[in-house]
C-alpha cells in the first residue's frame, strides 16, 4: 500500500508541475486584442493597472468605481497568476502603472497548485512586475470564497494567509483581505455576493471589493487613511 500510494505522487508530480507553470502561448489572442486595443485608443498614462482572471476580466465598472483615477483592465478569463508572470512584458511594461491590483490564484488552486504554489507564483510575479517598475506598489486581491469552489475552502484559507505573510514582509506589497467579509456568520461562502453560476460575482460582490481597492489606492498613492 505505500509502494501504491507513492507510486501515484510520483504519477501526479508532472501534472502539477503544469497545472502550476508558465504556459507559453496560450493567451495569444486574448493579450493580442490588449495591444489592438491600444493602438485603437491609447492607454492612460500610469494608470492603475487590474489585471489577473475572469473576476477582473469582468469588472466592467472599473471605471466610474474609481473616479477620477485612471485606470486600466486587462483581465483575462481563465488565466492563473503564472500566466500574468509569462506576459507581464505585455500586461504591465506598456502601462508603466503606478499601481497594480491583481486577483487570481483561484484557478490556480482549482487546477491542482497548492497554496505553497500559489505564494510562490505570486512572488514570482512581484519580481517580474518590479523588474519591469522598480517599486510599483502591488496588491493582492485575497481568493474569494465562492459557492462553486466551496470544496476549496481549506486551500484557499491555506493559500490567502501564506500570501497574507509574504505581503507582510515586503515594502509596496499589500494583501487586501476580501475573503473575511465575505464569508458568513458561519464562516462559509455565502451566495449574496454572486451571480447565478455561483463564482462570478454581483455588483454587490463587486462593491465590496472597489472599497477595499479604493482605501489601499488612497493609502498608498494619496498618502491618506
Amino acid at each position: 500500500m505505500r509502494f501504491f500510494w507513492s507510486w501515484l505522487l510520483l504519477a501526479l508530480l508532472p501534472s502539477l508541475a503544469w497545472a502550476c507553470a508558465e504556459r507559453p502561448g496560450q493567451w495569444q489572442v486574448e493579450i493580442a486584442a490588449f495591444a489592438a486595443a491600444d493602438r485603437a485608443q491609447p492607454p492612460p498614462a500610469h494608470p492603475v493597472l487590474f489585471v489577473g482572471s475572469s473576476s477582473i476580466r469582468l469588472w466592467s465598472s472599473l471605471t466610474t468605481d474609481f473616479p477620477g483615477r485612471a485606470v486600466i483592465n486587462r483581465g483575462f478569463g481563465g488565466s492563473r497568476i503564472p500566466d500574468a508572470t509569462y506576459y507581464a512584458d505585455r500586461l504591465v511594461a506598456p502601462y508603466h502603472p503606478r499601481a497594480i491590483v491583481l486577483y487570481a490564484g483561484d484557478n490556480d488552486l482549482a487546477e491542482g497548485c497548492t497554496p505553497e504554489q500559489v505564494r510562490d507564483a505570486f512572488a514570482a510575479f512581484v519580481r517580474r512586475a518590479r523588474s519591469l517598475d522598480a517599486g510599483v506598489p502591488i496588491a493582492f486581491i485575497a481568493i474569494k470564497p465562492s459557492m462553486a469552489r466551496k470544496r476549496l475552502l481549506p486551500q484557499i484559507r491555506r493559500a490567502n494567509a501564506l500570501v497574507r505573510k509574504y505581503a507582510r514582509a515586503r515594502p509596496g506589497i499589500s494583501y487586501l483581505d476580501v475573503f473575511t467579509p465575505m464569508l458568513g456568520p458561519d464562516g462559509q461562502p455565502q451566495p449574496e455576493w454572486f451571480g447565478a453560476d455561483g463564482l462570478h460575482m454581483n455588483r454587490k460582490g463587486y462593491r465590496l471589493w472597489t472599497g477595499l481597492v479604493r482605501d489601499w489606492l488612497h493609502r498608498t498613492l494619496d498618502g491618506t487613511s
